[in-house]
């Protein structure tokens, strides 16, 4: 046996180092050892097997056989079990991949679906007592207020010229005094300065040339007839041209008309009310109206008009349906002392509207002939819209970036009202009359603002254009109710009784008109049944259906469960993992193989120094002893007495 001291720093390797420095060995048997190798085999296998807490696998392949055969997805053991049979492996492995292709585009349908919010249309029938509508009724004539009647009378006689120079028509003025025409003209020059800037004319249709002052007399199917708007400084003009000349006299003499009211400082002095002798009889469920049942207001096209059942605070409620249960109203229709270039049509117009709603007669209004009854019947339609991702829609217009200027609640045309006043008072610097003033702002007056019908014009073609936005800026709210009318017509009075029905109104409400027929109209409103429809909307497409509709493909499939997505995600957990580590294994060796490079402007000076870090510190030599297992030389030696012999010898 032999023994080996090593120099220091050497490592050691087996054996263990004696006092005396030399280590004596014997020779190990050979069951021991193998006894002793089978027992260090078995405990690394323990420990292989052994469980940790967190284990990761020690390639791709490794990681995708594991999952194969141990998931749950029906087809997956197929691409594990044939993989002796290369055919059989690309077969299952092209179907296992279509099919996933497959089940991820029906989820993607699915989820275009629910994202896009569907929604189920539920219709609902009521029957209750009803509240109801308020009914707003005009003369359908503005009416010659005493306040403005001296420069409407100069207006109708700058028309009269104007009509005159253009038609050679001749209009009759019942309320103008030719004799004093020319003192009004000589005492006011401001009207006839102002309509002078706004001419009425003729233009060619094809080229749209002014008429020359003196021109030979052409076919009027040839001719387009309009006013001239021009800017402030007359750099920029236009032809606001119409093919009818009873629409451009009209807007001609409107424009002027607007003009004249704006200049009235106070609006009160406007409010000329006439109820008795507009509205002859009013009854609601066989009762009789009195002045707490409607409200008055002025509008400028439409005279005087009456609201009724307005006061939110005893509101009428319709017990039954039917003609004797709603409002009936006998209302005068004669045409005196009214403005016909404004109104060319005789009778009223009345509208239906919910209460807390302003009623714009231009948009939900229709007209009521004389000499005629017409019986209106209702039925109430409540809508509901679901808000937020399903509609556009907006609960109390508080959402909307647009100020109301209507003291009512939010509806889209207060809305769109209130956007293109709002508009106005920017762009032209004053507020058109026909809709609510805001605040700080004053109404526009070719006294004051010269170039407003050039701005009014310009902006109203921008507005129906939508360029200013309001249509897009202004929605529907969540929540409305709507009256679906339908209306029939009779003779009223008839042959037979008018006679008597005229006579009692002469009597009770003065009525002495020589057109009797002419002259009245009665209107009925009711409801038509008890009845009320409900329009509400639901979520058509809920979270619940959606995973139900994910559950259904996947079954589909690949016939699996909840589960099966878990076991999916984990087999990308673990690729991450495993490429994480794998990244990190490589990145590590690539640093081992690099050796460190010395800084720049430095010296290899390592033959100097010195080999411990600490030249006080002693030197500490460590003995390696080594066990050699010497050969046999028993095969060597002599057999029989020749061996003794030469032991004897030595």
């Amino acid at each position: 046996m032999r023994s080996r001291f090593l120099s220091p720093g050497l490592p050691a390797n087996s054996g263990f180092v004696p006092q005396g420095g030399s280590v004596k060995t014997g020779k190990m048997p050979e069951g021991e050892k193998t006894r002793q190798c089978k027992q260090e085999e078995e405990h690394r296998q323990k420990e292989e097997e052994r469980e940790g807490l967190i284990e990761f696998y020690g390639s791709y392949q490794e990681l995708f056989q594991f999952f194969c055969s141990n998931t749950t997805i029906h087809g997956a053991i197929r691409l594990v079990c044939s993989k002796k049979n290369k055919m059989k492996t690309a077969f299952w492995s092209v179907l296992f991949f279509l099919t996933f292709g497959l089940m991820y585009w029906q989820f993607g349908i699915l989820y275009r679906e629910y994202f896009s919010y569907p929604v189920n249309l539920n219709l609902n029938l009521n029957s209750d007592r009803l509240t109801f509508p308020a009914v707003t009724l005009c003369t359908l004539n503005p009416y010659r207020y005493s306040a403005i009647r001296k420069k409407l009378d100069e207006l109708d006689q700058i028309t009269h010229q104007t009509l005159l120079d253009l038609y050679d028509y001749n209009m009759s003025l019942a309320r103008s005094d030719w004799s004093t025409l020319s003192t009004r003209k000589r005492s006011s020059r401001s009207l006839l300065h102002h309509v002078q800037r706004h001419p009425l004319r003729r233009q060619k249709r094809d080229n749209l040339v002014n008429l020359p002052e003196n021109s030979p007399s052409v076919d009027k199917n040839d001719w387009k007839i309009g006013f001239v708007l021009c800017s402030e400084n007359n750099k920029d003009c236009f032809h606001q041209a119409y093919s009818s000349g009873v629409d451009a006299v009209r807007e001609w003499y409107s424009f002027h008309y607007i003009n004249i009211l704006a200049q009235m400082p106070d609006a009160k002095a406007l409010d000329e009310s006439d109820f008795e002798n507009f509205i002859y009889a009013c009854r609601f469920n066989e009762a009789t109206c009195d002045k707490a049942n409607y409200t008055h207001f002025h509008h400028p096209l439409y005279g005087n008009c009456y609201t009724f059942n307005d006061n939110s605070s005893s509101l009428w409620t319709s017990s039954l349906p039917g003609i004797n249960n709603g409002l009936s109203l006998v209302v005068r229709t004669e045409q005196n002392d009214f403005i016909p270039l404004l109104s060319t049509v005789t009778g009223a117009r009345v509208m239906v509207h919910d209460q807390n709603e302003p009623a714009f007669m231009d948009d939900g209004g229709f007209n009521v002939r004389p000499g005629i009854e017409t019986s209106i019947s209702m039925r109430k339609e409540m809508t509901v819209r679901l808000g937020g991702s399903y509609s556009d829609c907006t609960e109390d217009g508080s959402d909307v970036p647009v100020q109301n200027l209507y003291s009512s609640r939010y509806t889209e045309q207060v809305c769109i009202r209130s956007c293109f006043q709002l508009n106005m008072v920017e762009r032209c610097g004053c507020a058109y009359y026909f809709y609510p003033l805001p605040a700080g702002a004053e109404y526009c007056d070719y006294t004051k603002h010269v170039a407003w019908g050039y701005c009014y014009y310009k902006l109203l073609a921008e507005f129906k254009a939508d360029v200013l936005g309001c249509f897009h800026k202004c929605r529907k709210p969540c929540k409305m109710t709507e009256y679906q009318l339908s209306a029939g017509y009779s003779r009223w009075p008839s042959a037979v009784s008018e006679d008597w029905v005229f006579y009692m109104l002469s009597q009770q409400n003065k009525y002495n008109i020589t057109s009797k027929r002419n002259g009245v109209a009665k209107v009925n409103i009711f409801f038509e049944e008890w009845n009320y429809k409900t329009n509400g909307e639901s979520p058509a497409f809920t979270v619940v259906t959606l995973l139900s509709q994910l559950g259904n493909q996947w079954s589909l499939w690949f016939g699996s469960s909840v589960l099966s997505v878990m076991e999916l995600a984990e087999l990308i957990l673990d690729f991450i993992a495993i490429t994480f580590i794998l990244a990190l294994r490589w990145f590590r060796s690539r640093q081992q193989l690099s050796p460190p490079q010395p800084p720049p402007n430095s010296h290899d000076n390592t033959a100097f120094q010195d080999e411990a870090p600490g030249l006080s510190a002693p030197h500490r030599f460590t003995v390696e002893a080594v066990v050699t297992m010497l050969p046999s030389y028993n095969s060597l030696e002599p057999r029989g007495p020749s061996r003794d012999g030469e032991m004897g010898h030595e």
